[in-house]
């Protein structure tokens, strides 16, 4: 499904400003995870969508620019969109992230690791696939 042109989508949320300090903090904190999330693209373990999340809510209360730039783009305004709209997550998202925890847990049950952490790593990710699936899904056109 094609996304819609950037001018047809509706504004982001609006939010009070904050104190210069922590305007900047939090607007630093935004910078990291969008980096974090774009290297979690391509690196396996490394989440994306939580990072673009957390990029989100940081921007939106400390960069109107930024966030407006984070909630047309095209790759990642939809999942802060769909966040947005009642915490949903894309059918796509949830299997990227049950695939790229399996390849985890694949490649940490097979090299020398603790069996007690390769234990705790596998009951998080279960817990984490768990809630992540029972996440409402974005309503389709």
């Amino acid at each position: 499904m094609p996304n819609p042109p950037p001018d047809t989508l509706p504004a982001p949320p609006a939010h009070r400003p904050l104190p210069t300090v922590l305007r900047w903090l939090l607007q630093a904190f935004a910078v990291l995870c969008l980096i974090v999330g774009i290297i979690g693209i391509i690196t396996p373990g490394l989440p994306t969508t939580v990072f673009i999340l957390m990029a989100g809510w940081a921007a939106a209360r400390s960069s109107p620019r930024l966030h407006a730039w984070l909630w047309r783009h095209r790759l990642f305004g939809p999942m802060l969109r769909n966040w947005a709209d009642g915490g949903r997550v894309s059918r796509r998202a949830k299997w990227s992230a049950t695939l790229m925890m399996a390849l985890c847990a694949a490649i940490l049950l097979n090299i020398s690791v603790p069996r007690w952490a390769v234990t705790m790593a596998c009951l998080s990710m279960a817990c984490v696939l768990t809630w992540l699936w029972f996440r409402p899904e974005p309503q389709q056109p």
